[in-house]
């Protein structure tokens, strides 16, 4: 029934992918594997690994022994360009749960283990209700606990986008109690009430709309291989690396890394070059 359900639903170009990442990463594919992972027939399977030493010629080499095609002595993928942090986040979904094993590509997994993220309660319903009125542009009423109040409230906001922290998921909205711009952490909404039209332009949120690039370098007071280390994790080209985004979105960025001169760098390595630009772009979006 599984195979029956999966066969059909992905095109060869897919299936030829999945051949040349198999061979790229764990060094190996035969038919089986295509059988296993799509649903297709052993003849299928069989027409898709000849069609892909067709186009990649010598990539594959037919080993007798592990009755297995192998990645050639001169391999280069033709059908997919490698990526470490696809790879790497396959092994993370897995970990959280969000991707079953066997819908996985890579499948000689090596031991790993991932420092548990803590995920926010956030009801399915909720996120339907936020996004059908960013779909409608509709005004709805929300019932949400702030930290700034001990008890939660009734407001109306308008809905125009979503945002991730990198912790929590927010609804970035017009408060028409307010009267701004905000973002509304998805699972701090209690209860969402009546809808109704809206009238509130998108275009007008200048934190959603403009970007900012934050320069970021290492710590000053780190020397030698210290700060080459840095330099090294974060790929920065002549000791700068440049990440833009969204001004709304810096707030938290900046909160969250600290990069702030005057902490140790032995617990805060990075610094903001250009935190005067920054604060600028952020006190004109109303975020500071």
């Amino acid at each position: 029934m599984e195979n029956e359900r999966k066969k059909g639903r992905w095109p060869v170009e897919q299936r030829l992918e999945f051949i040349d990442f198999r061979l790229f990463w764990e060094g190996r594919v035969n038919r089986g594997d295509l059988v296993d992972h799509f649903g297709v027939s052993v003849p299928q399977a069989s027409a898709d690994l000849a069609r892909y030493q067709e186009a990649a010629k010598n990539n594959a080499v037919y080993d007798k022994t592990q009755k297995a095609y192998v990645a050639g002595p001169r391999f280069s993928p033709v059908f997919f360009d490698p990526s470490a942090d696809e790879y790497l986040a396959q092994l993370r979904l897995m970990q959280a749960g969000l991707l079953p094993v066997d819908q996985a590509w890579a499948v000689q997994l090596p031991s790993y283990s991932v420092v548990p993220v803590l995920r926010r309660r956030l009801e399915p319903d909720t996120l339907r209700r936020i996004l059908e009125s960013i779909r409608t542009r509709a005004s709805i009423h929300i019932h949400y606990q702030s930290k700034s109040s001990p008890k939660s409230k009734w407001r109306w906001v308008v809905p125009h986008a979503l945002g991730f922290d990198g912790f929590r998921w927010h609804a970035r909205a017009w408060c028409d109690t307010r009267k701004e711009f905000l973002d509304f952490v998805l699972a701090r909404i209690l209860e969402i009430g009546d809808a109704r039209p809206g009238n509130v332009d998108p275009a007008s949120d200048i934190g959603w709309q403009r970007e900012v690039t934050l320069r970021l370098a290492p710590h000053p007071r780190l020397k030698g291989g210290n700060r080459r280390v840095v330099e090294l994790d974060f790929g920065m080209s002549d000791g700068l690396l440049e990440v833009s985004m969204r001004v709304c979105l810096a707030y938290y960025f900046i909160r969250q890394l600290d990069v702030d001169e005057d902490a140790d760098p032995k617990r805060q390595e990075l610094v903001l070059v250009n935190r005067d630009e920054v604060e600028d772009a952020l006190k004109q979006a109303g975020r500071c």
